[in-house]
């Protein structure tokens, strides 16, 4: 059975790639939108709100159809296919240039005291870097696209030293994920205001440039290649559980979102493998990513 997470299908409408392997009413070719919240849902239908996974802000969705007040697609970053609620995205938008590293928000203004209230921007968001703006710190103006494509959006203003830019990619995946300590965790999550433990293993990953997929029962086959059971780990290794997956930091350390702490978090290795045995079973696999 073809899993449903990367399905670009519903029976309705299907990717135009897909002509002649599926059935479905209607082939076309995906359209690249991307998300104008803080933080939009990939739903698992066209109504409901069970939640599969998230986008943070400028992240793409390539929309396949429209079902009710939801368009169905896929994510750019993996191609996890869903539902996203169609005010969340915009028609249109610049290429982001930079990524969010640290909590921060956007103003309407690019001025420290600034009399509106801030909008918070996670970690992990993409931003398009238009032109910067001087008051204690540089401010980089940033496109706010409107989801009505005769509207033309807006300009908000963030703070230059909470962006990173994309290029050059990161060379260090721990070092990324480090970027999360603390925050909360969130099943399902993938930003700086909840997120997951395959949350934090895809965001490190991407980024690298590391392509790698959404949930851990995914990365558990796809991410590196496996490593034997008594393999010594190094830093950047991954260990899995049946239902978890952590990043190896190196000094008898793991790094993980996790339930414990409900937070991302560093824990002994010994002692988090005994641990979760207890509730979850034993470790299922260990993985290395091909680095530099």
């Amino acid at each position: 059975m073809t899993d449903r997470r990367s399905l670009r299908s519903n029976g309705r409408v299907a990717d135009r790639s897909l002509k002649g392997q599926v059935e479905a009413e209607s082939f076309v070719e995906p359209q690249r939108h991307r998300v104008r919240w803080p933080v939009a849902a990939i739903y698992a239908g066209s109504t409901g709100v069970n939640k599969d996974r998230e986008l943070a802000f400028g992240e793409g969705f390539e929309v396949l159809g429209t079902e009710g007040t939801r368009l169905f697609g896929y994510a750019t970053r993996d191609g996890y296919v869903g539902y996203v609620d169609r005010d969340a995205l915009a028609p249109y938008s610049l290429v982001p240039t930079h990524r969010v590293i640290a909590p921060t928000y956007w103003h309407s203004e690019p001025r420290l005291k600034c009399g509106y209230e801030p909008t918070p921007m996670p970690i992990g968001a993409r931003v398009a870097v238009a032109t910067t703006h001087r008051d204690h710190c540089d401010w980089a103006e940033i496109d706010l696209p409107a989801a009505d494509t005769e509207d033309t959006g807006s300009a908000v203003y963030v703070p230059m030293p909470h962006l990173m830019p994309l290029d050059p990619l990161a060379t260090d995946p721990v070092t990324e994920a480090e970027r999360y300590l603390g925050v909360p965790y969130l099943w399902a999550g993938n930003s700086g205001f909840g997120i997951d433990c395959s949350g934090l293993v895809q965001a490190a990953c991407l980024a690298c440039g590391i392509a790698c997929p959404g949930d851990s029962d995914q990365q558990a086959t796809e991410l590196g290649v496996a490593l034997p059971e008594d393999a010594p780990l190094q830093r950047n290794d991954l260990i899995f559980w049946k239902r978890h997956v952590a990043w190896v930091v190196g000094d008898g350390r793991i790094l993980h979102a996790n339930a414990r702490d409900m937070a991302v978090a560093y824990e002994d290795m010994k002692a988090a493998i005994d641990r979760i045995a207890v509730s979850d079973g034993p470790v299922t696999g260990q993985r290395r990513l091909a680095l530099g």
